[in-house]
């Protein structure tokens, strides 16, 4: 099984993180932020990670710390649950409608952080929940998780159909990504020979 435990603890965030790859979609997350602990709900559930994450920060400031903090952490842990990338498929991708949006996500298991984000996200809110702090959400993840991941919004006018969209297609286009290909077992997916 490929998993990791991560903790991290600032003057900001407490963190404690859990993610199994090769799980059934099962999560317990508790952040702080509603909105944020449904749509890792839904990235765990549409990737079959399993996922358990608490968070204690300082959202009576808002929520940016503990949206990019978690970020931080879930990058850290795939990462490490990833080890070598032995036999992954390395590139994953997922067209999905949610509703009247559209998302597209595209990643490579590259080994590098790289952000290609073209989200039109309509309110400054959803609730309580800042709509910017999605991009800050995976621009955290990827730089901590070392992988290279466009996001393109090809339709939506409605805030959470688009974020919801975006997660669940997350998950999906990172299980295809981390997924073992049996045929390439024993082998790293570059002619480096290391990701």
């Amino acid at each position: 099984m490929r998993t990791a435990s991560v903790a991290r603890k600032t003057a900001e965030t407490d963190i404690r993180l859990s993610l199994c790859l090769d799980g059934s979609g099962q999560s317990d997350v508790a952040t702080g932020c509603g909105f944020l602990d449904h749509m890792l709900t839904l990235f765990a559930r549409h990737g079959r990670f399993d996922l358990t994450v608490s968070c204690e920060g300082d959202t009576y400031i808002d929520d940016h710390h503990t949206v990019e903090d978690i970020g931080i952490c879930l990058g850290d842990a795939f990462r490490e649950a990833l080890g070598d990338k032995r036999g992954i498929c390395r590139y994953g991708s997922t067209l999905l409608p949610m509703d009247e949006a559209l998302i597209l996500t595209a990643a490579d298991l590259s080994g590098r952080g790289m952000l290609c984000c073209e989200l039109h996200i309509p309110t400054e809110k959803v609730g309580t929940f800042d709509t910017e702090l999605t991009e800050e959400f995976l621009l955290a993840f990827v730089r901590q998780g070392a992988l290279t991941l466009h996001v393109r919004q090809l339709s939506g006018k409605n805030s959470h159909h688009i974020i919801e969209g975006l997660f669940k297609s997350l998950g999906r286009t990172l299980s295809a990504a981390a997924a073992i290909d049996p045929r390439f077992s024993d082998e790293v997916p570059s002619t480096k020979g290391v990701l």
